[in-house]
């Protein structure tokens, strides 16, 4: 078996504003949208899907509760990520700090509450 890339899922109670926070403040472009309730959104060669749902997503208490994230954004640069951030007026929850294991990191949530890091190998 090949795999030539592999696509998370997100899940939104409000589409429109999910692909407008990828779009607007995380500088993702639109794949594609189909009807009001499924959506992919790119940034180089990475993509996500966004799927309309009825209820909050049950994993962003669980990942919350456990410190758990639900993607991680590699970058070569994550102070100049994490200023791009604040300038497009999203909030960090976690500021860019150095880890224990090597990587210097900052956390976001996106509008529906998913927890979403950005690193970069020290």
């Amino acid at each position: 078996m090949q795999i030539s890339r592999i696509v998370p899922q997100l899940r939104t109670t409000d589409l429109a504003a999910s692909v407008d926070f990828y779009t607007t403040k995380l500088g993702f472009t639109l794949e594609f949208l189909y009807d009001d309730f499924y959506a992919g959104v790119r940034s180089g060669e990475s993509v996500i899907h966004l799927k309309l749902i009825d209820a909050p997503d049950p994993s962003i208490a669980f990942v919350d509760q456990g410190e758990h994230f639900h993607l991680y954004f590699q970058t070569g640069d994550v102070a100049g990520v994490a200023d791009a951030l604040k300038h497009h007026g999203v909030p960090l929850v976690v500021d860019v700090h150095d880890t224990a294991w090597g990587t210097r990191e900052c956390v976001i949530k996106d509008n529906a509450g998913h927890t979403l890091y950005f690193g970069e190998r020290r």
